[in-house]
């Protein structure tokens, strides 16, 4: 498995990691808790070594999920989780990272893992209410105490980034990052290459658009996440099929499959990116680290650059509701 390293943290982790969010919150049907618990331990043997969560995928039962299977790898795995909201009967109600209840989450998360220290800590969201000074700090006494041993953010803007950075290094952004989605080349790459940041993209295959199994005519789950979702209305889908059939061109050149093109796109911008594509199916998993195997060419990215920049892609990637938790 090849490794890379985020940033200038000298936190090394598999050059794909495993998004565990779908295994039980956004995209159902889900499977049985002990076929993930499988699926998990198979990804350790086939070389995975990161492996994301947070407490409100459920809330928390992902979190138990990864703890229960991962136990037996402790300190050969690479555990991320994320705080920053309030929950009230097991819903999420917004926003929270204040202080306090990043200390109650720490502890409750080490004990959901099974770990004693938590190896990426990430803040889900920027929180408005809450000086990023303070935040910062907060997880900063959390690693001289030993439960954290990394700091990262998710779905950050610039001044956010540089405001937690000035009082804690910071070892990962997460946030979205595709051929349908590259918002953050305008200024997010940019600033965590001066900063030494490492990048992991969550959707690097789009939510699963861009393996090009969705179509004009999938119809999802009553529960789905994706039914909410602007850019998955049958307008948009059928809008966006370009930059899937895009994929599926080069796809057919390289004897690949399309996630395949689309992961290695993602891996070839940066060699600091580590994108966790989520799966809960094991074929789709050696499928998705079989892109490790497949070199773009600096020819092949300037063409599918070329051919992207006359694709316009319709549809907000979020409901409007969950668009005002990005603080940009």
């Amino acid at each position: 498995m090849q490794k890379r390293k985020l940033g200038n943290s000298g936190l090394e982790v598999s050059a794909i990691g495993l998004g565990c969010m779908g295994m039980s919150f956004s995209f159902p049907p889900f499977p049985e808790k002990k076929d993930m618990i499988v699926m998990l331990r198979q990804a350790v043997e086939r070389g995975v070594t990161f492996f994301d969560t947070a407490e409100v995928y459920g809330p928390y039962i992902n979190e138990e999920l990864v703890g229960e299977a991962l136990e037996p790898f402790k300190g050969e795995v690479v555990l991320a989780t994320k705080f920053g909201f309030n929950f009230q009967d097991g819903k999420m109600t917004g926003l929270n990272s204040h202080p306090d209840n990043i200390r109650r989450m720490v502890e409750a998360s080490l004990k959901r893992l099974r770990v004693d220290t938590i190896d990426l800590l990430y803040q889900h969201r920027v929180d408005p209410s809450v000086p990023m000074e303070d935040v910062a700090g907060t997880v900063k006494d959390l690693i001289q105490e030993g439960k954290v041993k990394h700091f990262g953010m998710s779905e950050a803007g610039v001044q956010a980034i540089r405001r937690a950075h000035a009082v804690l290094p910071v070892t990962a952004l997460q946030s979205e990052y595709s051929l349908w989605w590259r918002e953050p080349e305008d200024e997010i790459l940019s600033t965590l290459e001066e900063l030494g940041i490492g990048f992991v993209p969550f959707s690097p295959l789009g939510k699963g658009f861009l393996t090009g199994k969705i179509d004009l005519n999938t119809k999802f789950e009553s529960t789905d996440f994706r039914n909410t979702v602007p850019r998955f209305s049958e307008e948009n889908r059928k809008a966006n099929q370009a930059v899937v059939d895009l994929i599926a061109t080069l796809a057919k050149e390289k004897e690949a499959t399309p996630a395949q093109i689309a992961l290695a796109w993602v891996l070839a911008q940066k060699p600091w990116i580590v994108p966790i594509p989520g799966t809960t199916k094991l074929h789709r998993l050696e499928e998705n680290l079989g892109a490790l195997n497949l070199e773009l060419s600096s020819d092949d990215l300037k063409k599918i650059d070329e051919a992207a920049s006359k694709i316009t892609i319709q549809g907000d990637r979020y409901p409007e509701s969950a668009q005002k938790m990005i603080n940009r």
